[in-house]
């Protein structure tokens, strides 16, 4: 199974939280990881975004075939948000999650390590896992928009 867990594009400030929209860095950012995405990914990957606005916008600049999935939403735990993406499921998977800090990094840390901690996640960048039925995870990529 191979894990993405992408975290949203540069969001305005302000209230309520999950109605932020993109600024125009945030877009520009979602656009350039979106293009390098859509060259290594297979066709029938998962994407699964959060309901919040920013990570709808984020998960569209990849693809309109997405699932809004509340439990990796502004609220989510690293645990809910690796069970809701089947991680460390078997077979030849491909899983996308566009969610929010601090829960990506505690998933990225969790999925790599077996225990959660306070990993960081510039806006707009990735963590690509993969983990071979029934071997360990490796980290396959670490991606920020600046870098693609």
């Amino acid at each position: 199974m191979d894990l993405i867990l992408w975290r949203h594009a540069e969001a305005h400030e302000g209230t309520p939280d999950a109605e932020r929209k993109l600024t125009a860095k945030g877009k520009h950012q979602a656009r350039r990881v979106a293009k390098w995405l859509r060259k290594r990914l297979p066709r029938d990957a998962r994407i699964l975004a959060s309901p919040a606005v920013r990570a709808q916008r984020t998960a569209r600049e990849l693809t309109r075939r997405f699932e809004t999935v509340a439990a990796v939403g502004l609220s989510a735990r690293a645990e809910g948000l690796l069970k809701a993406a089947g991680w460390p499921g078997a077979g030849e998977v491909t899983v996308v999650v566009v969610a929010h800090q601090p829960t990506l990094g505690e998933a990225a840390a969790l999925a790599l390590t077996g225990r959660a901690a306070p990993w960081s996640l510039h806006k707009g960048a990735l963590i690509w896992i993969e983990a071979p039925a029934g071997g360990d995870a490796t980290l396959v990529a670490a991606i920020t928009p600046d870098l693609v």
